[in-house]
């Protein structure tokens, strides 16, 4: 993979931010990983994402690329059942949401497999994800259980 064709996106709105979830569901990263600059409001995630956008191309054979999760204009951020202590314990981000106060304000919030989240506080949706570098192969593809609405009884 040569610079252009790494994946660069931005996220200006809910909309857009829905497709960088999509992209960044199921990238591994590690505490340490994560960065919050507040006087630069700035929020970093350094990550192992996983390659959604080439899947089918060959069977068997998945890829992985180190990429970044940048968030501007954050006013605060708050984490609810993550080790902060334990900078190499892993994590697995699910996705990313966004729940509007006084638009274009809100809360963009990081789901990660176990329960835990990241809440940023942004004054409006600013995101960039960035692919770092070439892609490698890995033969593990992420697997997700089935949601199955319950049946109502007759």
């Amino acid at each position: 993979m040569n610079a252009a064709e790494r994946l660069k996106l931005q996220a200006m709105d809910e909309e857009d931010l829905a497709v960088l979830s999509a992209h960044v569901q199921d990238a591994i990263l590690k505490v340490g990983d994560i960065t919050y600059l507040p006087r630069e409001r700035r929020f970093a995630i350094a990550m192992n994402r996983f390659g959604w956008e080439v899947e089918g191309e060959d069977e068997g054979v998945h890829q992985r690329r180190r990429s970044a999760l940048v968030f501007d204009r954050v006013n605060a951020a708050k984490c609810c059942n993550l080790r902060r202590d334990r900078s190499d314990a892993v994590l697995e981000l699910l996705a990313v949401s966004f729940d509007p106060t006084d638009a274009p304000a809100g809360y963009v919030t990081l789901h990660f497999a176990g329960g835990g989240m990241l809440r940023l506080e942004v004054e409006c949706i600013e995101a960039r994800l960035a692919d770092l570098g070439p892609a490698w192969a890995t033969a593990i593809r992420p697997e997700h259980a089935a949601v199955v609405d319950p049946v109502t009884p007759a």
